[in-house]
């Protein structure tokens, strides 16, 4: 005998929120094609892996993974804020930046709060800013970069409470100075408060990286192991923010979330820092590889700091044409920016001398064919 079921009665504000995801994933490209990538180089991942200590500490965290992971983090915490020269209880740990951009937006934003950004940055953030109430309001990139003085007017007008601001950028790699990033701390509505993703700050310049008081309520930094220490699987990331930002974060976030194998690999990883200049090296030289490969093909790629480079081809149908023809005719996973003027690009991450010539040949190939209308 059949009944029916009542329905689900979800919150108000879920039930108005859209079935989304801030990313397709490649392993649900795979499962689409039914058949592997075999170059993977469009989540910005680190294509040269994780430091050797860092693997073995992990490997041996095993051993122990029948007991709970230290949920205050002492020792890494510790080890992070000796690196930025900071309190300890100036750090917070996250399960990856993702994780702290959803605890700042609950412990700062309150539903119906405007909070600024640029259109096409990093989706994540505005995931959570919906996902909590939030009303997001941007201004567009001035010449393929953030334009921080437009920022901040718009902070100002709207009377944002969250500003967010990613240096160096994704999806286009750019930086802004750091003398710029201060001009935009002081021009901020008064009680917001600066959310600056450094995910990319180990590759970039000195001079995009400022100097900050941690106790500045106005500012929370964040920084991760997922790019330049190759660790994104183990999700694992951290604030410098105020000890009482630090505290808040206490009261609701998931305090076992950050796992034994991410903070001991973690810890390994900060311990090897010949390592981790070696991948930035690569990395340049990668950036450099495409550069000569997008000339070689008449095309420009856009100044990076990152781990990857984003090129343009020209307009954003042929970006897309490339993009997809790339996974279904070559295996080879890219992504692009969404929003236009970004999005005549393609965005790649710099990934092995094989990987890099594999793309290099394969581009080349797509775009002749989408050139001949083929």
């Amino acid at each position: 005998m059949s009944r029916t079921l009542p329905p689900l009665r979800y919150s108000r504000l879920v039930g108005a929120l859209p079935a989304v995801v801030p990313f397709i994933p490649p392993e649900a490209l795979e499962r689409a094609n039914g058949r592997p990538i075999k170059v993977r180089i469009g989540a910005n991942e680190n294509s040269f892996g994780p430091s050797p200590k860092a693997i073995a500490a992990m490997a041996d965290a095993t051993k122990r993974i029948q007991w709970y992971c230290d949920p205050e983090g002492f020792v890494l915490r510790r080890a992070i804020a000796e690196r930025h020269n900071v309190s300890r209880d100036n750090i917070a740990l996250g399960a990856g930046a993702d994780d702290l951009l959803g605890l700042l937006v609950r412990a700062f934003m309150n539903p119906g709060d405007r909070v600024a950004t640029s259109f096409g940055a990093y989706p994540t953030f505005l995931f959570h800013v919906n996902g909590f109430g939030g009303k997001p309001v941007a201004t567009p990139y001035r010449e393929d970069r953030n334009d921080p003085e437009a920022l901040a007017t718009l902070a100002r007008r709207r009377k944002a409470k969250l500003v967010y601001l990613s240096n160096p950028d994704n999806p286009t790699g750019s930086w802004v100075s750091a003398e710029s990033q201060l001009r935009l701390i002081d021009r901020l509505p008064p009680g917001a408060i600066l959310v600056l993703d450094e995910a990319y700050a180990d590759f970039a310049p000195p001079e995009a990286l400022p100097t900050i008081d941690p106790e500045d309520p106005r500012i929370i930094r964040l920084r991760t192991f997922s790019k330049a220490h190759g660790m994104a699987g183990a999700r694992i990331g951290y604030a410098i923010a105020p000890a009482e930002t630090v505290r808040a974060f206490d009261k609701i976030r998931h305090h076992f979330g950050v796992n034994r194998l991410a903070q001991e690999g973690a810890l390994a990883s900060l311990q090897d820092p010949d390592y981790i200049a070696g991948v930035i090296r690569k990395v340049e030289e990668g950036r450099q590889d495409y550069k000569r490969i997008a000339e070689r093909l008449g095309l420009k790629t856009l100044p990076s700091a990152t781990n990857f480079v984003a090129i343009d081809v020209g307009s954003a149908d042929r970006a897309k044409a490339a993009m997809n023809r790339l996974l279904s005719e070559e295996d080879i996973f890219v992504r692009m920016p969404g929003v236009a003027p970004l999005n005549r690009c393609i965005r790649v991450t710099v990934g092995t001398p094989a990987d890099r010539k594999a793309f290099g040949a394969a581009l080349e190939r797509v775009l002749t064919r989408i050139d001949a209308g083929a």
